[in-house]
């Protein structure tokens, strides 16, 4: 049986901002390529020095609760599953329980990291997934990148209209306080 490929779209519910980097889990990426967390763990310990500080890192147990209550996760359930139907994407994250489940705090991978375990997992799964993660990574600056050119042209137009309400404001201050100033007319018609 032949899994699909997730398309980028979908992939970019799984990626996590953890100390300013953009990270995928190591229980989500064991998914895609279709292997256990274990043996994903294990493949990178046996190679630990492709994987510098900047490729990977272990989250905090603060870390790990925080993103927990983010992708809605239970610390009382054996198991939570999120499917989402387009792209066969399905993201299991498991928490310690009495039947089982993650008993280690998950290792988060940057995108140099992801691009490392093409070479650790050797499998044509596991190269057809990481392009279509590359590619997901990609949309995402570019995401990033036009949003900061619009929060860039919203200001500067901020700063030209505010120079011009301000004088129009400027005119209704001084109105109203001149409105003020003016002594009460007599009333018009018979007394």
């Amino acid at each position: 049986m032949t899994q699909t490929i997730p398309k980028p779209e979908n992939l970019a519910q799984l990626v996590f901002l953890v100390r300013g980097e953009k990270v995928l889990l190591d229980a989500d990426l064991a998914m895609l390529y279709g292997v256990e967390t274990g043996a994903l763990n294990r493949a990178v310990k046996r190679n630990i020095e492709r994987f510098p500080a900047d490729f990977m890192l272990q989250l905090t147990l603060e870390e790990w609760e925080d993103l927990k209550c983010q992708i809605g996760i239970s610390s009382s359930s054996g198991a939570a599953a999120k499917v989402k139907k387009a792209g066969a994407i399905r993201l299991q994250v498991v928490t310690a329980s009495a039947h089982g489940g993650r008993r280690a705090i998950p290792y988060a991978f940057t995108e140099q990291g992801v691009a490392m375990l093409s070479s650790v997992l050797r499998s044509q799964r596991a190269v057809e997934v990481n392009i279509a993660i590359m590619r997901t990574f990609v949309q995402l600056r570019r995401l990033m990148d036009s949003n900061r050119d619009l929060a860039r042209r919203i200001e500067a137009m901020e700063t030209r209209y505010d120079e011009q309400f301000s004088q129009v404001f400027d005119a209704i201050k001084q109105l109203i306080a001149e409105d003020k100033t003016r002594k009460a007319k007599p009333p018009i018609g018979f007394l």
